[in-house]
């Protein structure tokens, strides 16, 4: 039987019942599930103390190497954690087998992680709303399908295979193919790790596809972090730039016609011409996501009509 061990290493849980329907979901779907305790934990707006997080996150070192390691959920809390994380220890756990899942917050354990050991970890679905969906009455609904493929595909295969079907707007070549290391997340809590050891070395990340995602930013904030990453040579040293979901933010009236697509054709413009900006991945804040290794080598194809990407690890 398959084991998902449950982390919360960020903030606390918002409601009593979501944790507890993803659990069941995952029951019913034949996984054995651990250290559900730690879904309760509450610390002002934490999911327990800072020992308490990170001691969960330390032994996870000592976990089978059968394991899958699923984040509750995001929030804030690991950034206060990571000079006292055991990264090697851990590193070396997931060469024997073990799986580490989350995003969001979780981003910023995904790229120290990588910065300081190069291991691959799993940017994909989290407990609280990706194994315990509800509808707009607060009755539940089944997980979204795409996301459990990629999920299975991704623990069971280590592989991604993922065609996606969506106008590209900003392409300035009419299609063309790249390889480089996949890597990425959060867009606020990668820019915030700029200039500290947490963030992976241009060395490391030089050639890579970056994917960024984020919630509740206004398109200027966005435009704004990713022109911060262009003038700190995080950008326009990538192969391609994938763009996922950037949900739930509000235009107001001052905004007079700029949009999220204002910021992207800015950003666009100064990149150089052989660094394409792709749009429509199937990651982020939504139901609908793909399970990417942050770490693993990735091939992209790319035309208008959409881009296919392709990684084993």
């Amino acid at each position: 039987m398959k084991q998902i061990h449950l982390i919360a290493p960020s903030g606390a849980s918002l409601d009593a019942h979501s944790p507890l329907a993803g659990i069941e979901w995952l029951k019913q779907q034949g996984f054995e599930v651990q250290n559900t305790a730690c879904v309760s934990r509450v610390e002002q707006r934490f999911a327990g103390t800072d020992a308490e997080r990170l001691a969960e996150i330390n032994q996870l070192a000592n976990l089978s190497p059968e394991t899958i390691v699923v984040a509750m959920r995001g929030g804030y809390g690991l950034h206060r954690l990571l000079p006292e994380i055991e990264w090697n220890a851990i590193a070396q756990a997931i060469k024997n087998g073990l799986q580490i899942c989350g995003h969001s917050d979780f981003t910023v354990f995904q790229l120290a992680l990588l910065a300081k050991t190069g291991a691959i970890t799993l940017a994909g679905p989290m407990l609280n709303f990706d194994f315990a969906c509800q509808g707009e009455q607060g009755n539940d609904i089944a997980p979204n399908a795409f996301m459990w493929k990629h999920f299975q595909q991704a623990i069971n295969e280590r592989k991604l295979d993922a065609t996606i079907n969506a106008p590209q707007l900003y392409l300035r070549a009419p299609s063309a193919q790249t390889r480089g290391m996949l890597w990425g997340g959060n867009l606020t809590v990668l820019t915030g790790l700029v200039g500290t050891p947490y963030l992976p070395s241009q060395k490391q990340t030089e050639g890579g596809i970056l994917f960024l995602e984020d919630v509740n930013e206004h398109p200027y904030r966005i435009e704004r972090m990713l022109m911060q990453l262009l003038d700190a040579g995080v950008l326009d040293d990538q192969s391609a730039i994938l763009l996922g979901g950037f949900s739930a933010y509000r235009l107001y009236d001052n905004d007079r016609g700029y949009t999220l697509e204002s910021a992207i054709k800015a950003i666009s413009k100064r990149l150089p011409q052989n660094i394409p900006v792709l749009t429509g991945l199937p990651f982020g804040h939504q139901a609908e996501k793909l399970t990417l290794p942050v770490g693993a080598q990735a091939h992209i194809q790319y035309d208008a009509a959409g881009f296919t990407i392709h990684s084993e690890w």
